[in-house]
């Protein structure tokens, strides 16, 4: 038996890697983790829920606050939380959280809970790349798995439509994706957001600090984006056609939001961007970032800005450079024709003589499966890529028909879109109740 554990520690060390030796921080006293059940919502049957549990890992913030991802604390109903990473749960509660950016905060009113432990100080990645490390608790030890960078990319956020900086990194680590932090020089730099065999996804502390730091000053903000439609021009007589000189660059703008709450007038289709908050903007739409090398233009909108600020664009419209100030509108769910999230919602829906009408969602869309834009039926998928309009900011679906006498020979309608009843424009279940 001795022996047997003589080996267990020695695998443990092979393979946690050495600790860095400008890291001199006490982890014990600053990484925490936490249970957080919440309603699993069927929305396909939306009167069904089921209770889910999943474990995350937080860092100690500030004075009697935990820094960890909002997956996981929607529909919340229990969350508990532990420190030392065994023995006593404590009742925790969210006390600010912002899904765009996959960030929240949770605290525990048991004093007990607080004592010897320490807020670990936050960094943007350094130039150097190396010597990283991802740590959580796991049977009562702080983890320690070495992590190699391997790119910088902008694409979609775990819960959000906004493209935005996440950090892709190699480790012999499993199961993370909830919180996990991201170490170097005794600092934490980013926040694990999820993994795909040995690719670990985070989000780095340069993209969300902005949301940090603007709390801190008791400001409600919110993270922005660039609402209108652009495309990579990749021929060159485009560039002859609107009368740029010189050599082919900047992106073309192809549509602008239709809907009156989305800033995006000040743009007009065949707008070609040429710079954006300084940057010259390439012909494929990218752009040389001073820290993070080559990266889509849909990052200059969250790099250090949020929704209010402005940004400086200069375009090339009908045959002259023009200077525009366009004001960051805010990212919200409610802003797409299918809202992408419905956090804190329950499903809504309503029952009329055995006929069952939802608001299509993306929720709902995502009850066909992880690859739900080719199985769900393609007129509803088709939907999800579409922008609301001034006469409709959203659509109902009359989803199944439940067997009734009153309705017998229907039952085969479902997944239809409801365009009008009884000759009035549906957009919500609140039109539907109006017309009946």
């Amino acid at each position: 038996m001795k022996s047997l554990c003589s080996l267990t520690l020695a695998f443990v060390a092979i393979f946690a890697g050495p600790a860095d030796a400008a890291d001199s921080f006490d982890w014990e006293s600053g990484v925490v983790t936490m249970q957080a059940t919440s309603k699993n919502f069927q929305y396909l049957q939306p009167w069904r829920r089921q209770s889910k549990t999943v474990t995350k890992t937080g860092i100690v913030f500030s004075k009697r606050e935990i820094l960890t991802t909002a997956e996981g604390l929607q529909n919340l109903t229990l969350l508990r939380l532990q420190r030392d990473g065994r023995g006593q749960w404590h009742e925790g509660k969210v006390v600010w959280i912002n899904y765009h950016a996959n960030i929240a905060i949770v605290s525990t009113d048991q004093d007990s809970f607080w004592t010897g432990l320490k807020p670990v100080a936050l960094s943007d990645i350094a130039n150097g790349r190396s010597d990283w490390q991802i740590i959580r608790w796991k049977n009562g030890n702080i983890e320690r798995r070495a992590a190699e960078y391997n790119q910088f990319l902008v694409q979609d956020g775990r819960l959000t439509f906004i493209q935005h900086l996440q950090l892709d990194v190699s480790s012999e680590i499993d199961g993370v994706g909830w919180g996990e932090p991201l170490i170097a020089n005794g600092k934490v730099i980013a926040l694990a957001t999820g993994q795909i065999e040995n690719n670990c996804r985070f989000i780095p502390v340069s993209f969300f600090k902005p949301l940090l730091d603007a709390r801190a000053k008791g400001q409600d903000r919110n993270l922005g984006y660039f609402p209108f439609v652009w495309s990579p021009v990749g021929n060159p007589e485009t560039f002859d056609y609107l009368n740029l000189p010189g050599e082919p660059r900047g992106a073309l703008v192809i549509s602008l939001p239709s809907h009156p709450k989305i800033s995006g007038d000040q743009f007009k289709p065949k707008d070609i961007i040429l710079e954006v908050d300084g940057f010259e903007i390439d012909n494929e739409g990218y752009y040389r970032d001073p820290r993070h090398g080559l990266l889509i233009m849909e990052n200059l909108g969250t790099r250090g800005h949020l929704a209010g600020d402005t940004i400086k664009f200069k375009v090339w419209r009908e045959g002259k450079e023009v200077n525009l100030n366009y004001k960051l509108p805010p990212a919200r769910f409610t802003d797409k024709l299918v809202p992408a999230q419905t956090f804190g919602e329950e499903p809504g829906y309503l029952i009329v003589g055995g006929l069952v009408f939802q608001p299509l969602t993306q929720p709902l869309l995502r009850e066909f499966g992880a690859g739900w834009r080719r199985s769900a039926p393609f007129r509803l998928s088709y939907y999800a890529d579409e922008p609301p309009s001034k006469d409709r900011d959203g659509l109902v679906l009359l989803t199944m028909v439940l067997p009734d006498p009153f309705n017998m020979g229907y039952q085969n309608y479902r997944f239809l879109v409801v365009d009008s009843m009884n000759g009035k424009k549906v957009s919500s279940l609140d039109d539907i109740r109006a017309a009946l």
